[in-house]
């Protein structure tokens, strides 16, 4: 048993070392990135566009260097592990929410992405009946989030007159598609894994 003190440190799944620790850079990139989500709105309300959009783009960039440098630095922490997905959802939630309102996006669009987060938060009672870990994030995943942070600050830029209106608008939902198929594929990629441990939990009790 030790000494009984808390380890600072574990280990993921990719056998990284997972540390104790709150003040990280990728942990402040998190924040700073759900921080940015009213100023966001703010600018968007006032008619700002092209600020709001390129604060969109700040955000996609942040999003890629936590992960980057919690990587490549060792700065892979607990609490970086929740507030990374967090940050996203929350993120592609208010943007999508808020460029629906505006018109920017059909409101079938939010539909289509809240279905996939209710369809993976109706495993949530499964999971905490077998007390099963959460699963690591996927490589799909990530290219779906990507493709949604980038598809919104085009979608927005695709409203401002310009010579850039039409690529960017074409641009925007390409990677709009795309990032919405590799959504749902997410989803069901995490059905399977539920359902991979959950059988493996059966049977180490039989």
């Amino acid at each position: 048993m030790g000494t009984g003190e808390a380890p600072q440190t574990s280990r993921d799944r990719t056998d990284r070392p997972v540390s104790a620790r709150l003040l990280t850079v990728p942990n402040v990139l998190s924040l700073l990135r759900l921080l940015a989500l009213p100023l966001y709105l703010w600018l968007l309300v006032e008619g700002e566009l092209g600020w709001a959009g390129l604060l969109l783009v700040l955000s996609g960039l942040t999003d890629w260097l936590d992960g980057t440098i919690a990587r490549r630095f060792g700065q892979v922490s607990r609490l970086g592990q929740l507030l990374d997905p967090i940050a996203d959802r929350l993120y592609i939630a208010t943007t999508l929410l808020s460029l629906a309102w505006f018109g920017i996006v059909p409101w079938w669009l939010v539909v289509v992405l809240v279905a996939r987060d209710a369809f993976i938060l109706a495993m949530a009672p499964l999971v905490r009946h077998h007390r099963l870990p959460i699963p690591p994030v996927h490589f799909v995943g990530k290219a779906a989030t990507f493709n949604l942070l980038g598809a919104f600050p085009l979608l927005l830029f695709g409203h401002l007159d310009g010579w850039w209106q039409v690529p960017a608008l074409a641009l925007g939902w390409s990677m709009a598609w795309w990032g919405t198929v590799l959504y749902w594929i997410t989803g069901f990629v995490y059905a399977w894994q539920v359902r991979a441990m959950v059988r493996r939990r059966r049977e180490l009790q039989v």
